[in-house]
Protein backbone atom coordinates (compact mmCIF):
# COMPACT_ATOMS: atom_id res chain seq x y z
CA UNK A 1 0.00 0.00 0.00
CA UNK A 2 1.20 3.19 -1.05
CA UNK A 3 0.78 6.85 1.15
CA UNK A 4 2.91 10.07 0.51
CA UNK A 5 5.80 10.86 2.51
CA UNK A 6 6.34 13.68 4.61
CA UNK A 7 7.80 15.68 1.83
CA UNK A 8 5.02 14.68 -0.68
CA UNK A 9 2.52 16.73 1.61
CA UNK A 10 4.34 19.80 1.76
CA UNK A 11 3.92 22.80 -0.73
CA UNK A 12 6.51 24.71 0.54
CA UNK A 13 6.29 27.55 -1.73
CA UNK A 14 2.44 27.76 -0.76
CA UNK A 15 3.46 27.71 2.72
CA UNK A 16 6.01 30.23 2.78
CA UNK A 17 3.24 32.73 1.23
CA UNK A 18 1.17 31.93 4.40
CA UNK A 19 3.83 32.77 6.79
CA UNK A 20 6.09 34.52 5.44
CA UNK A 21 9.84 34.90 6.92
CA UNK A 22 12.57 37.62 5.99
CA UNK A 23 12.05 40.83 4.31
CA UNK A 24 8.42 39.43 3.06
CA UNK A 25 7.47 39.15 6.54
CA UNK A 26 7.95 42.53 8.00
CA UNK A 27 6.89 43.80 4.25
CA UNK A 28 3.55 42.32 5.09
CA UNK A 29 3.02 43.12 8.82
CA UNK A 30 4.23 46.46 8.60
CA UNK A 31 1.61 48.12 7.19
CA UNK A 32 -1.27 46.05 7.99
CA UNK A 33 -3.88 47.04 10.33
CA UNK A 34 -5.93 45.39 13.07
CA UNK A 35 -9.02 44.23 11.20
CA UNK A 36 -7.16 43.13 8.69
CA UNK A 37 -5.19 41.13 11.26
CA UNK A 38 -8.15 39.81 12.92
CA UNK A 39 -10.08 38.85 9.08
CA UNK A 40 -6.84 36.88 8.74
CA UNK A 41 -6.97 34.89 11.53
CA UNK A 42 -10.67 34.46 11.79
CA UNK A 43 -10.20 32.59 7.88
CA UNK A 44 -7.49 30.26 9.96
CA UNK A 45 -9.58 30.05 13.13
CA UNK A 46 -12.74 28.53 10.85
CA UNK A 47 -10.49 26.20 9.16
CA UNK A 48 -9.11 25.15 12.30
CA UNK A 49 -12.55 24.76 13.87
CA UNK A 50 -13.36 22.08 11.45
CA UNK A 51 -10.56 20.10 12.12
CA UNK A 52 -10.85 20.20 15.80
CA UNK A 53 -14.52 18.92 15.09
CA UNK A 54 -13.06 15.54 13.90
CA UNK A 55 -10.71 15.29 16.53
CA UNK A 56 -12.08 13.04 19.76
CA UNK A 57 -10.54 15.15 22.66
CA UNK A 58 -12.35 18.01 21.12
CA UNK A 59 -16.01 16.36 20.57
CA UNK A 60 -15.65 15.43 24.18
CA UNK A 61 -13.94 18.14 25.86
CA UNK A 62 -17.11 20.56 23.59
CA UNK A 63 -19.59 18.38 23.95
CA UNK A 64 -19.59 18.16 27.91
CA UNK A 65 -20.30 22.13 27.43
CA UNK A 66 -23.61 21.65 25.26
CA UNK A 67 -21.47 23.57 22.09
CA UNK A 68 -22.72 21.72 18.90
CA UNK A 69 -21.13 22.24 15.30
CA UNK A 70 -22.15 25.33 13.85
CA UNK A 71 -22.42 27.19 17.53
CA UNK A 72 -18.98 28.68 17.15
CA UNK A 73 -19.01 30.65 13.54
CA UNK A 74 -16.28 32.64 14.13
CA UNK A 75 -13.08 34.04 16.05
CA UNK A 76 -15.48 36.51 17.99
CA UNK A 77 -17.13 33.50 19.21
CA UNK A 78 -14.05 31.68 20.72
CA UNK A 79 -14.36 32.28 24.71
CA UNK A 80 -17.78 30.15 24.02
CA UNK A 81 -14.85 27.13 23.75
CA UNK A 82 -13.42 25.68 27.14
CA UNK A 83 -9.90 26.42 27.89
CA UNK A 84 -7.57 22.90 28.54
CA UNK A 85 -4.28 22.50 30.11
CA UNK A 86 -1.68 19.81 30.36
CA UNK A 87 -3.64 17.66 32.77
CA UNK A 88 -6.53 16.84 30.66
CA UNK A 89 -3.97 15.80 27.69
CA UNK A 90 -2.53 13.54 30.33
CA UNK A 91 -5.22 12.17 31.08
CA UNK A 92 -6.23 11.84 27.49
CA UNK A 93 -3.33 9.62 27.55
CA UNK A 94 -4.31 7.69 30.15
CA UNK A 95 -7.58 6.69 29.28
CA UNK A 96 -6.30 5.67 25.40
CA UNK A 97 -2.45 4.85 25.78
CA UNK A 98 0.27 5.50 24.49
CA UNK A 99 -0.57 8.57 22.04
CA UNK A 100 -4.18 9.80 23.59
CA UNK A 101 -6.79 10.91 21.03
CA UNK A 102 -6.08 14.60 20.82
CA UNK A 103 -5.22 13.79 17.66
CA UNK A 104 -6.54 12.86 14.05
CA UNK A 105 -2.89 10.55 12.92
CA UNK A 106 -4.56 8.47 10.40
CA UNK A 107 -2.35 7.42 7.78
CA UNK A 108 -0.39 10.92 7.83
CA UNK A 109 3.10 10.79 8.79
CA UNK A 110 4.24 12.22 11.76
CA UNK A 111 6.63 13.91 14.28
CA UNK A 112 6.75 12.76 17.50
CA UNK A 113 8.67 13.62 20.18
CA UNK A 114 7.88 14.38 24.49
CA UNK A 115 7.64 18.12 26.41
CA UNK A 116 10.49 18.08 28.95
CA UNK A 117 8.54 16.96 31.98
CA UNK A 118 9.06 19.68 34.20
CA UNK A 119 6.21 19.73 35.87
CA UNK A 120 5.49 16.11 35.99
CA UNK A 121 5.49 13.34 33.51
CA UNK A 122 6.74 13.93 29.65
CA UNK A 123 3.38 14.57 27.37
CA UNK A 124 3.56 13.47 23.72
CA UNK A 125 3.69 15.49 21.13
CA UNK A 126 2.37 14.70 17.62
CA UNK A 127 2.46 17.00 14.60
CA UNK A 128 1.83 16.92 10.78
CA UNK A 129 4.06 18.26 8.59
CA UNK A 130 2.29 21.23 7.48
CA UNK A 131 2.25 21.95 11.38
CA UNK A 132 6.03 20.70 12.09
CA UNK A 133 7.40 23.25 8.83
CA UNK A 134 5.26 26.11 10.22
CA UNK A 135 6.08 25.33 14.10
CA UNK A 136 9.89 25.70 12.53
CA UNK A 137 9.58 28.85 10.60
CA UNK A 138 8.03 31.02 13.25
CA UNK A 139 11.52 30.40 15.05
CA UNK A 140 13.65 31.41 11.99
CA UNK A 141 11.26 33.93 11.59
CA UNK A 142 12.99 35.76 14.78
CA UNK A 143 16.51 34.85 13.68
CA UNK A 144 16.01 35.84 9.96
CA UNK A 145 14.49 39.10 11.49
CA UNK A 146 17.28 40.16 13.71
CA UNK A 147 19.81 39.06 11.36
CA UNK A 148 20.88 35.88 11.34
CA UNK A 149 21.90 34.49 7.72
CA UNK A 150 24.35 31.88 5.98
CA UNK A 151 27.36 33.66 7.26
CA UNK A 152 26.76 32.70 10.93
CA UNK A 153 27.26 29.88 13.26
CA UNK A 154 24.33 28.49 15.44
CA UNK A 155 25.24 26.73 18.64
CA UNK A 156 22.40 25.16 20.60
CA UNK A 157 22.59 23.85 24.35
CA UNK A 158 18.95 22.75 23.52
CA UNK A 159 18.82 18.75 24.36
CA UNK A 160 18.15 16.14 21.58
CA UNK A 161 16.82 13.25 23.55
CA UNK A 162 12.88 12.61 23.26
CA UNK A 163 12.22 16.15 24.20
CA UNK A 164 11.32 18.78 21.24
CA UNK A 165 12.84 21.88 21.77
CA UNK A 166 16.44 21.32 20.50
CA UNK A 167 14.80 18.79 16.97
CA UNK A 168 12.69 21.79 16.29
CA UNK A 169 15.31 25.02 16.59
CA UNK A 170 17.93 22.38 14.78
CA UNK A 171 15.19 22.04 11.87
CA UNK A 172 14.51 25.84 12.28
CA UNK A 173 17.96 26.48 11.48
CA UNK A 174 19.06 24.19 9.24
CA UNK A 175 15.20 24.54 6.64
CA UNK A 176 14.92 28.16 6.57
CA UNK A 177 18.30 30.13 7.86
CA UNK A 178 21.22 28.60 5.71
CA UNK A 179 23.73 29.48 9.20
CA UNK A 180 25.68 26.68 9.76
CA UNK A 181 24.16 24.37 13.00
CA UNK A 182 26.00 23.04 15.94
CA UNK A 183 24.57 20.35 18.35
CA UNK A 184 25.98 20.31 20.96
CA UNK A 185 22.94 19.98 23.17
CA UNK A 186 22.75 19.47 27.04
CA UNK A 187 25.77 19.16 29.16
CA UNK A 188 25.36 15.77 29.38
CA UNK A 189 25.03 15.22 25.39
CA UNK A 190 27.98 17.35 25.31
CA UNK A 191 30.34 18.02 27.80
CA UNK A 192 30.67 21.70 28.86
CA UNK A 193 34.51 21.99 27.79
CA UNK A 194 33.98 20.45 24.64
CA UNK A 195 31.45 22.80 24.05
CA UNK A 196 33.29 25.69 23.95
CA UNK A 197 35.97 24.37 22.45
CA UNK A 198 33.22 23.34 19.24
CA UNK A 199 32.26 27.05 19.63
CA UNK A 200 35.99 28.42 19.25
CA UNK A 201 36.77 25.94 16.90
CA UNK A 202 34.02 26.91 14.47
CA UNK A 203 33.63 30.44 15.38
CA UNK A 204 30.65 30.53 17.05
CA UNK A 205 28.63 33.65 16.35
CA UNK A 206 25.15 32.71 18.13
CA UNK A 207 24.24 30.36 20.91
CA UNK A 208 20.46 29.54 21.60
CA UNK A 209 19.09 27.34 24.23
CA UNK A 210 18.42 28.05 28.00
CA UNK A 211 20.73 31.25 29.49
CA UNK A 212 21.16 29.82 32.49
CA UNK A 213 23.53 26.79 30.70
CA UNK A 214 24.63 29.53 28.13
CA UNK A 215 25.96 31.67 31.17
CA UNK A 216 27.84 28.49 32.83
CA UNK A 217 29.31 28.34 29.54
CA UNK A 218 30.98 31.54 29.77
CA UNK A 219 32.67 30.19 33.09
CA UNK A 220 34.12 27.01 31.52
CA UNK A 221 34.96 28.96 28.13
CA UNK A 222 37.10 31.63 30.90
CA UNK A 223 38.60 27.95 32.68
CA UNK A 224 39.76 26.61 29.34
CA UNK A 225 41.53 29.70 27.76
CA UNK A 226 39.36 29.78 24.84
CA UNK A 227 36.45 32.79 25.55
CA UNK A 228 38.80 35.50 23.65
CA UNK A 229 38.35 32.90 20.44
CA UNK A 230 34.47 32.50 20.51
CA UNK A 231 33.07 35.63 18.24
CA UNK A 232 29.41 35.67 19.79
CA UNK A 233 27.25 38.64 18.90
CA UNK A 234 23.86 37.01 19.36
CA UNK A 235 22.19 35.03 22.25
CA UNK A 236 18.57 33.97 21.75
CA UNK A 237 17.19 32.32 24.72
CA UNK A 238 14.26 32.49 27.50
CA UNK A 239 14.83 35.49 29.48
CA UNK A 240 12.34 35.41 30.98
CA UNK A 241 12.34 37.56 34.17
CA UNK A 242 16.28 38.06 33.85
CA UNK A 243 17.89 40.82 33.18
CA UNK A 244 19.76 40.39 29.49
CA UNK A 245 22.06 43.42 30.49
CA UNK A 246 23.47 39.60 32.94
CA UNK A 247 23.89 37.15 30.39
CA UNK A 248 25.56 39.91 27.97
CA UNK A 249 28.21 41.47 30.78
CA UNK A 250 29.14 37.32 30.96
CA UNK A 251 29.63 36.77 27.06
CA UNK A 252 30.70 40.40 26.03
CA UNK A 253 30.12 41.90 22.69
CA UNK A 254 26.96 40.13 22.49
CA UNK A 255 23.23 41.11 22.38
CA UNK A 256 20.69 38.98 24.32
CA UNK A 257 17.34 38.21 22.69
CA UNK A 258 13.77 36.38 23.92
CA UNK A 259 11.62 34.63 23.05
CA UNK A 260 8.72 32.53 24.32
CA UNK A 261 7.22 29.26 23.45
CA UNK A 262 5.80 26.32 24.83
CA UNK A 263 5.73 22.03 23.27
CA UNK A 264 2.19 22.14 22.59
CA UNK A 265 2.43 25.19 20.32
CA UNK A 266 6.03 26.04 19.10
CA UNK A 267 7.05 29.55 19.18
CA UNK A 268 5.05 31.73 20.67
CA UNK A 269 6.13 35.40 20.41
CA UNK A 270 9.99 36.70 20.07
CA UNK A 271 11.72 40.02 20.08
CA UNK A 272 12.82 42.09 16.84
CA UNK A 273 15.66 43.92 15.91
CA UNK A 274 14.24 47.00 18.59
CA UNK A 275 13.82 44.30 21.47
CA UNK A 276 11.05 46.37 23.01
CA UNK A 277 8.61 43.58 24.03
CA UNK A 278 7.98 39.78 22.24
CA UNK A 279 5.99 40.50 19.39
CA UNK A 280 3.42 37.41 19.17
CA UNK A 281 3.24 35.66 15.43
CA UNK A 282 -0.35 36.42 15.50
CA UNK A 283 -0.95 35.06 11.87
CA UNK A 284 0.08 31.49 13.38
CA UNK A 285 -1.56 32.37 16.75
CA UNK A 286 -4.63 33.83 18.96
CA UNK A 287 -3.22 34.53 22.43
CA UNK A 288 -6.03 35.37 25.13
CA UNK A 289 -4.69 36.84 28.40
CA UNK A 290 -6.71 35.45 30.57
CA UNK A 291 -7.31 36.12 34.47
CA UNK A 292 -5.50 33.55 36.72
CA UNK A 293 -8.83 33.03 39.05
CA UNK A 294 -11.66 33.60 37.30
CA UNK A 295 -10.52 32.86 33.67
CA UNK A 296 -11.92 36.52 32.38
CA UNK A 297 -10.40 38.41 29.54
CA UNK A 298 -7.29 40.87 31.59
CA UNK A 299 -6.85 44.67 30.18
CA UNK A 300 -4.18 45.82 28.41
CA UNK A 301 -1.51 45.51 30.98
CA UNK A 302 -2.61 43.32 33.35
CA UNK A 303 -0.94 39.85 33.88
CA UNK A 304 -2.72 36.56 32.85
CA UNK A 305 -2.25 33.03 31.88
CA UNK A 306 -1.41 32.83 28.26
CA UNK A 307 -4.00 30.63 26.32
CA UNK A 308 -3.20 29.61 22.70
CA UNK A 309 -4.97 29.01 20.23
CA UNK A 310 -2.80 27.96 16.82
CA UNK A 311 -4.09 28.59 13.98
CA UNK A 312 -1.62 26.93 12.11
CA UNK A 313 -2.13 23.02 13.19
CA UNK A 314 -5.16 22.08 11.20
CA UNK A 315 -3.35 19.19 10.00
CA UNK A 316 -2.93 15.84 12.76
CA UNK A 317 -2.63 17.79 16.32
CA UNK A 318 -4.73 20.95 16.96
CA UNK A 319 -4.45 23.03 19.52
CA UNK A 320 -7.67 25.05 20.62
CA UNK A 321 -7.49 27.26 24.03
CA UNK A 322 -5.23 26.01 25.39
CA UNK A 323 -3.97 27.06 28.78
CA UNK A 324 -0.26 27.05 29.28
CA UNK A 325 -0.49 28.38 33.03
CA UNK A 326 2.31 31.17 32.06
CA UNK A 327 1.77 34.13 33.18
CA UNK A 328 2.71 37.95 31.00
CA UNK A 329 1.04 40.89 30.18
CA UNK A 330 0.69 43.11 27.13
CA UNK A 331 2.48 45.92 25.89
CA UNK A 332 0.71 48.89 25.35
CA UNK A 333 0.82 50.95 22.05
CA UNK A 334 1.95 49.52 18.47
CA UNK A 335 5.30 48.27 17.86
CA UNK A 336 7.10 47.93 14.42
CA UNK A 337 4.63 45.85 13.16
CA UNK A 338 0.51 45.20 13.72
CA UNK A 339 1.34 41.92 15.85
CA UNK A 340 0.96 42.78 19.73
CA UNK A 341 3.21 42.39 22.19
CA UNK A 342 4.18 40.54 25.25
CA UNK A 343 6.53 41.33 28.04
CA UNK A 344 7.51 37.72 28.04
CA UNK A 345 7.24 34.55 30.61
CA UNK A 346 6.79 36.12 34.00
CA UNK A 347 6.03 33.08 35.86
CA UNK A 348 3.75 30.05 36.43
CA UNK A 349 0.33 30.24 37.63
CA UNK A 350 0.37 26.91 38.97
CA UNK A 351 3.96 27.35 40.63
CA UNK A 352 2.96 30.50 42.27
CA UNK A 353 3.32 30.58 45.85
CA UNK A 354 0.66 32.84 47.90
CA UNK A 355 2.84 33.71 51.13
CA UNK A 356 0.93 36.27 53.99
CA UNK A 357 -1.88 36.90 50.93
CA UNK A 358 1.23 37.60 48.42
CA UNK A 359 1.26 35.91 45.10
CA UNK A 360 5.14 35.01 44.49
CA UNK A 361 6.77 33.69 41.41
CA UNK A 362 10.02 32.04 42.14
CA UNK A 363 11.28 32.84 38.73
CA UNK A 364 10.99 36.59 40.05
CA UNK A 365 14.01 35.99 41.92
CA UNK A 366 16.09 36.20 38.97
CA UNK A 367 15.46 39.75 37.83
CA UNK A 368 16.34 40.77 41.54
CA UNK A 369 19.84 39.36 41.84
CA UNK A 370 21.22 39.48 38.31
CA UNK A 371 22.98 42.58 39.17
CA UNK A 372 24.95 41.80 41.74
CA UNK A 373 28.94 40.64 41.46
CA UNK A 374 29.27 38.86 44.65
CA UNK A 375 26.26 35.92 43.26
CA UNK A 376 26.48 33.75 40.68
CA UNK A 377 23.05 34.66 39.66
CA UNK A 378 22.40 30.47 40.42
CA UNK A 379 19.64 29.93 43.59
CA UNK A 380 16.90 27.55 44.23
CA UNK A 381 13.47 28.30 46.12
CA UNK A 382 12.43 25.46 48.64
CA UNK A 383 8.34 25.52 50.18
CA UNK A 384 7.64 24.90 53.67
CA UNK A 385 4.68 24.30 56.04
CA UNK A 386 4.67 24.67 59.72
CA UNK A 387 2.48 23.16 62.09
CA UNK A 388 0.18 25.80 62.12
CA UNK A 389 0.01 25.66 58.65
CA UNK A 390 1.96 28.93 57.94
CA UNK A 391 3.96 28.59 54.35
CA UNK A 392 7.32 30.18 54.18
CA UNK A 393 9.92 30.12 51.52
CA UNK A 394 13.76 29.53 51.62
CA UNK A 395 15.68 31.20 49.03
CA UNK A 396 19.42 29.40 48.42
CA UNK A 397 21.67 31.56 46.40
CA UNK A 398 25.21 30.85 45.41
CA UNK A 399 27.95 33.51 46.83
CA UNK A 400 31.46 34.37 45.32
CA UNK A 401 31.72 35.56 48.86
CA UNK A 402 31.73 38.85 50.93
CA UNK A 403 27.78 38.48 50.88
CA UNK A 404 25.52 40.41 53.27
CA UNK A 405 22.62 37.92 54.19
CA UNK A 406 20.35 40.59 55.37
CA UNK A 407 20.74 43.52 52.93
CA UNK A 408 20.02 40.23 50.21
CA UNK A 409 16.95 39.82 52.35
CA UNK A 410 15.93 42.95 52.28
CA UNK A 411 16.40 43.33 48.62
CA UNK A 412 14.28 40.03 47.93
CA UNK A 413 11.35 41.38 50.42
CA UNK A 414 11.22 44.86 48.57
CA UNK A 415 10.89 42.48 44.82
CA UNK A 416 8.72 40.02 45.87
CA UNK A 417 6.49 41.86 48.08
CA UNK A 418 6.61 39.49 51.24
CA UNK A 419 9.81 38.43 53.68
CA UNK A 420 11.42 35.19 52.80
CA UNK A 421 14.66 33.89 53.88
CA UNK A 422 18.16 33.49 52.41
CA UNK A 423 20.67 31.15 52.45
CA UNK A 424 24.14 31.41 51.31
CA UNK A 425 26.03 28.66 49.91
CA UNK A 426 28.82 27.92 47.12
CA UNK A 427 29.06 28.52 43.48
CA UNK A 428 27.96 25.34 42.34
CA UNK A 429 25.74 24.78 45.47
CA UNK A 430 22.72 24.67 44.43
CA UNK A 431 23.08 22.60 41.06
CA UNK A 432 22.54 19.03 42.80
CA UNK A 433 18.88 20.65 43.21
CA UNK A 434 18.53 22.53 40.61
CA UNK A 435 20.19 20.00 38.02
CA UNK A 436 21.34 22.87 35.79
CA UNK A 437 23.76 20.63 34.20
CA UNK A 438 21.35 18.07 33.13
CA UNK A 439 17.78 19.58 32.72
CA UNK A 440 16.59 22.01 29.73
CA UNK A 441 14.94 23.95 31.91
CA UNK A 442 16.66 24.17 35.71
CA UNK A 443 14.25 23.48 38.42
CA UNK A 444 14.38 26.96 40.82
CA UNK A 445 11.02 25.66 43.14
CA UNK A 446 11.02 22.66 45.82
CA UNK A 447 7.98 22.28 47.25
CA UNK A 448 8.10 20.35 50.23
CA UNK A 449 5.30 20.66 51.81
CA UNK A 450 4.07 17.31 51.26
CA UNK A 451 1.22 18.44 49.67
Amino acid sequence: MSHPTYLETLDVRRLLEDYPIGDAFTARYAGMSRDELFALQDVRFRTLMKRGWEIPFYRRLWGAQGIEPGDIAGLADIARLPTYDKSDLMASIAEHPPLGDFHGRGESPVVMHTTSGTTGRPQVLLFGPKGREVGNLLVARMYRWIGIDHTDVVHSVYGHGMINGGHYIREAVTHFTNALFLSAGTGVETRSAQQVRLMADFGATVAVGFVDYIRKLAEVAEAEGVKDQIPLRVIIGHLGTEDRAAIERVWPGSKAYDWYGVGDTGSIAGEGPDRDGLYVWEDAHYLELLDVDSGAPVDTGGTGDMVVTCLYKDDVAPCIRFNTHDVTHELAGRGELAFKRIAGFEGRSDNMVKLRGINVFPHAVAALIEDRADLTGEYVCRIRRDAGGRDSMEVELESRGGSDVGQIAELLRRGLGVEVEVVLCEPGGTAAATQVDVRQKPLRLIDERGL
